[in-house]
């Protein structure tokens, strides 16, 4: 009677696996596939020590046709990802520098391999890889992985275990992402990372498509240039896929948290390629219908202007409804409003910008241009109800309370006369709000320059400033700017705002009741020594200015009485007043043609009060 053979057992495929002959090795690896299965650790370990690592490296070597294989070499292939991606299952295993080394290969087997059952197993042996050692994650930065991956996930069908596992993949490499890797030789890997998952992100219908936007915003709210750079550079579908993707989130009903990610999105699109990407033209070449730039404009506006109404609201709400809840609680979700209220301020102010500049071969209709003015009219007039809201409570520090000044000085930059009756009522306690890392108000006044500068040409605007004495805060803030280590493009800029702001309001002294105080005395003691040193002679004539009509309100007398004030300040003043007569400026820049002829009557007017200045203005030129 015959005996039915018994089935081979783990020893057996372990003796076979440290055979000498490669024959004997290949066939305990066919073995070894039906006992590192599953959770059997034990099992997978003793098969991984017995095979060794350099017979099953030839073997994936052969099967990828790097070496000679014949008609076996797809076998060979399956057999070698099969085994790496059972041994992966062991963080012990994964976590050899040997298995972190086979990265790369196993990158390259998806890029030019795309069967979907390897593809499964070679995105399952990366995926925990990854997961095993911060040693796998940097492996996938290396030069050329990133790219060979990128190039397959985003054609992977939908709905595949492929796609579900190399969309785990991804959000483990960004979660994981330490700046400290994006370099020069590694950057490219991270931009094909992002062309792959705004592709994603543009035709996928499911939960990998919030995946896709997490992970864009996540990458891109990095604000690293050389990412920014590397993408500038790229072929612009990317950003194609991002618009209709953005679209799409928008347009549908969702929740506010993956709406705001959206906006988020634009917003670091904006950065990325400047605010007039809202209005670029894009084709896709597919079946993804584009929304016009007109409504793509609107739906990003209207988007970002229900998300700050709703954010203030409810912000308010939280800081100053008396019911009682957990002040830790509290706290928590006022500081989540403020970070989602800063995503809106911030793309609301590049929208601004952008209608603001009217962007080279403007495609919007004027209809749509007037809808945006009118719905950032509303917005605004809902800030400052916030602001107003915020008063009633004696709120005069914070964060939201600052960024609230600031999205409100951008747009009354550009138009200084809007919800005028609202500004009026509240630029005193605008003027005086401080951030919460502030001692004294600046940044709430710089951001409001550029508007003050503008009101300020006119009586009304004067004495507006004057109800609350603003233009001593304007002269403070004035003060800290120059005093500053290191004076940016943006300071100086600033610089001449406020002291614009100065020469406008002291130009109307006859209106006004101004006092020379301690904060216009320090002007003339610091602005002069600040001003010569620089080459700028807008700089040098526009301080020349506010000195020119600080002056005129005083006399050499007092100014020599009082206790920080000596003849070399006075010289300091005359040099000042000298170096802006003497700049060369040109017939077309009438502005700064004014100033020297304002400089030159104020100095006619005080000169007798001031024989020092008078003395060496004189020698040095004939005025």
């Amino acid at each position: 009677m015959a005996t039915t053979a018994a089935a081979p057992s783990l020893n057996d495929c372990l003796k076979l696996l440290r055979g000498e002959r490669d024959e004997q090795k290949l066939a305990g690896l066919l073995l070894a596939t039906k006992f590192c299965q599953g959770d059997d650790t034990d099992s997978i370990v003793k098969v991984y020590q017995a095979v060794g690592f350099r017979f099953l490296r030839r073997l994936l070597m052969t099967g990828m046709g790097n070496e000679k294989g014949g008609e076996d070499k797809e076998v060979y292939l399956r057999l070698s990802v099969t085994v790496l991606a059972a041994f992966s299952r062991v963080s012990e295993i994964a976590s050899l520098t040997e298995m972190v080394d086979m990265v790369p290969l196993v990158a390259e087997i998806v890029s030019k391999l795309p069967e979907q059952s390897v593809a499964e197993e070679c995105f399952e042996f990366l995926l925990l890889i990854a997961m095993a050692s911060e040693q796998g994650i940097t492996k996938f930065y290396e030069p050329k992985v990133m790219d060979a991956l990128a190039s397959n996930i985003s054609t992977l069908p939908d709905e595949s275990k492929s796609l579900e596992l190399s969309t785990r993949l991804l959000q483990l490499l960004v979660n994981k992402l330490n700046v400290d890797v994006l370099n020069t030789a590694t950057i490219q890997g991270v931009a094909s990372m992002v062309v792959c998952l705004a592709r994603l992100f543009c035709v996928l219908h499911n939960a990998i498509k919030f995946d896709a936007l997490h992970m864009l915003s996540s990458l891109l709210s990095l604000k690293n240039l050389l990412l920014y750079d590397a993408l500038r550079t790229t072929p612009r579908l990317w950003a194609a896929h991002i618009r209709v993707g953005i679209t799409s989130v928008l347009q549908n009903r969702i929740v506010s948290s993956e709406k705001l990610q959206a906006l988020l999105l634009a917003d670091c699109m904006m950065s990325i390629l400047g605010e007039d990407w809202l209005l670029q033209e894009c084709d896709i070449s597919s079946q993804k219908e584009v929304m016009p730039v007109d409504k793509f404009v609107l739906l990003i506006l209207e988007s970002a202007r229900v998300e700050i109404a709703v954010l203030l609201n409810e912000l308010a709400y939280l800081k100053y409804d008396e019911s009682p809840k957990s002040s830790t609680s509290r706290q928590e979700s006022i500081q989540q409003k403020q970070r989602s209220l800063a995503i809106a301020f911030s793309l609301l102010e590049k929208f601004i910008k952008m209608i603001s500049s009217g962007a080279e071969g403007q495609v919007m209709r004027e209809s749509t241009i007037m809808k945006a003015i009118s719905g950032l009219n509303e917005t605004i007039g809902i800030v400052l109800d916030f602001l107003q809201d915020s008063k009633d409570h004696n709120q005069r520090k914070g964060d939201d309370l600052l960024a609230a000044v600031r999205i409100i000085g951008s747009y009354l930059a550009e138009a200084p006369h809007a919800c005028k009756d609202k500004t009026t009522h509240l630029l005193g306690y605008i003027l005086s709000l401080e951030g919460q890392d502030e001692s004294s108000p600046f940044y709430s006044v710089c951001f409001m320059l550029p508007m003050l500068s503008q009101i300020t040409l006119e009586a009304d605007g004067c004495r507006t400033l004057a109800s609350f004495e603003g233009y001593k805060t304007v002269a403070d803030s004035l003060l800290k700017l120059i005093e500053l280590d290191q004076v940016t493009n943006e300071d100086a800029g600033t610089i001449v705002l406020a002291c614009d702001t100065i020469i406008n309001f002291l130009s109307n002294k006859k209106s006004l009741q101004i006092q020379v105080d301690n904060g216009l005395l320090k002007i003339l003691r610091v602005l002069p020594l600040w001003a010569v040193q620089s080459s700028d002679p807008s700089l040098i004539v526009v301080a020349s200015g506010v000195c020119a009509l600080i002056l005129e309100l005083t006399s050499e007398e007092f100014l020599l009485s009082h206790c920080d004030f000596d003849i070399s300040a006075l010289e300091s003043l005359s040099y000042l007043i000298v170096a802006s007569l003497d700049q060369k400026i040109g017939e077309n820049d009438k502005e700064l043609l004014d100033q020297q002829q304002m400089i030159i009557s104020a100095y006619r007017r005080w000169a007798v009060k001031f024989p020092i200045i008078s003395r060496i203005v004189q020698q040095a030129m004939n005025v």
